[in-house]
């Protein structure tokens, strides 16, 4: 199973990739690069919306809108102009943007969207999981979880009974029971841990951003791994996939049959020789998997 490079320009910090079904293109945010950005796999066609700060994730939305997380709050992005609109910030007593950013993200089945923060630097852990749903008067932002250094990972289980959330800094993925009818999370539990870096020993990297197959199988890219790794919903690894760059990303399931594997990956603060490679770091990449993935959900206000 090889991965095949996308006709791309590298992304400094690819991010939040899913495939748009009415579109039938693949969108991802370039954090670093501060794009949102499509890809029409048939024409060829690129489009950027360039934005005022980091967008850490991204969702669709009904009328060719994109619901987005900045630094500070949740946006919504027309693609057919690039206006941005306020959908809610993120309470300041809780959220310091001059260390705390939003990170990724994704929405529920019932349409709220979901985002992590992460800390820099990594002092304390103080990246918390938010919230966003509509409201009879706006949109509200409510705060979910926390204890966490850099929020990734977030998926949901096929039959909308488990949430995953991963804290990539600990080499650790946490489960929450989850009730979509009221999109309560409770009892919190470490899924699988990973061993952390050790000099002078193989290193497998660290749980980045995920997603899980019609199977309940949960894909996640393991930064610094070099590899995407598909465990089973025991936790178990099924299969190894190896990427051509050192740090992917982020995985989502593409294509009109969902079968087609799309992982982004980081060039920002990676080693000159990565930039410069044959596949250069920040390269997005695609492979036909056997399995079908889940549709990507709607932001729903």
């Amino acid at each position: 199973m090889t991965l095949q490079r996308l006709p791309l320009p590298p992304s400094e910090l690819g991010e939040s990739p899913f495939w748009h079904p009415d579109e039938n293109c693949l969108y991802w945010c370039d954090i670093q690069g501060c794009t949102v950005n499509a890809w029409d796999p048939v024409s060829g066609v690129h489009r950027q919306w360039n934005t005022p700060s980091e967008p850490a994730c991204c969702a669709p939305a009904a009328n060719r809108k994109v619901v987005i997380g900045l630094r500070d709050g949740f946006y919504l992005l027309d693609t057919a102009d690039g206006a941005l609109t306020l959908l809610a910030l993120l309470p300041h007593e809780q959220h310091d943007t001059r260390l705390l950013r939003l990170n990724d993200g994704r929405c529920d089945t019932a349409g709220r969207f979901w985002a992590g923060s992460m800390i820099t630097p990594r002092t304390a852990p103080n990246a918390a999981l938010w919230r966003l749903q509509s409201t009879p008067g706006g949109y509200a932002v409510r705060h979910m979880a926390g204890d966490n250094f850099t929020a990734n990972g977030l998926a949901f289980s096929p039959d909308n009974r488990v949430m995953y959330w991963s804290n990539t800094p600990e080499h650790r993925i946490d489960r929450f029971d989850f009730d979509v009818a009221t999109g309560a999370i409770t009892n919190r539990q470490p899924w699988v841990h990973f061993d952390r870096k050790v000099d002078g020993q193989p290193y497998g990297g660290r749980p980045d951003g995920a997603a899980v197959d019609v199977e309940g199988n949960y894909w996640v890219a393991m930064y610094e791994g070099g590899c995407v790794l598909q465990l089973s919903p025991a936790g178990d690894v099924l299969q190894r996939i190896a990427t051509p760059v050192v740090c992917p990303t982020m995985v989502c399931f593409g294509g009109e049959d969902l079968r087609t594997l799309y992982v982004t990956s980081a060039r920002a603060g990676r080693p000159v020789a990565e930039q410069d490679a044959d596949v250069p770091a920040g390269s997005l990449f695609s492979l036909r998997v056997e399995v079908q993935g889940l549709r990507v959900n709607f932001f729903e206000p």
